[in-house]
């Protein structure tokens, strides 16, 4: 079954690499913000983004941080997470360092974003709840084909987790 996501990723560097993901079959009927959706975006004030940002938000049942070097406690990713968490959505956190950017370059690993959040009242860190999913490939072909062929079950097992975790 094809979830509606919310992608969430650092634009300006990786919007590549996210649209290599982006596009995979088992979210395509998901209607993603378009990489021209987020370059409007851009320009505008805080308040306008965290409003694109919150609409965008509303009808997904899941978020898919995408993870590279530079991903971890940026502003917007770090509110994303938060919606994300305040709201119940269910949150699938993949390292995308070894898919190729458009020059063709692969990226260092990033830290965990999710270390510096917790859940609520149970005060443990989001980091022990959200699965990472790191595929173990250096060939950015292979690293494409491992997110492609597991990324519809990640989401389903994201779903799981968050209902199980909840009872």
């Amino acid at each position: 079954m094809a979830r509606k996501v919310f992608y969430s990723f650092h634009y300006v560097p990786d919007n590549w690499r996210a649209a290599q993901v982006r596009n995979i079959w088992a979210v395509e009927w998901n209607k993603p913000a378009s990489d021209n959706d987020r370059e409007e975006v851009k320009k505008w004030w805080d308040e306008s983004i965290q409003k694109w940002i919150d609409d965008s938000l509303k009808w997904r049942s899941c978020t898919i941080v995408l993870i590279w070097e530079n991903t971890a406690w940026r502003k917007w990713i770090n509110y994303e997470i938060k919606e994300s968490r305040d709201n119940e959505k269910w949150i699938v956190w993949i390292y995308i360092h070894n898919l190729k950017n458009k020059d063709w370059e692969q990226a260092n690993k990033g830290k965990n974003p999710f270390d510096s959040f917790t859940v609520w009242e149970k005060k443990e860190k989001l980091s022990s709840i959200v699965k990472a999913y790191n595929p173990p490939y250096t060939i950015s072909t292979n690293v494409y084909n491992y997110i492609k062929e597991n990324i519809e079950d990640w989401i389903e097992e994201a779903i799981d987790i968050r209902e199980n975790y909840w009872k």
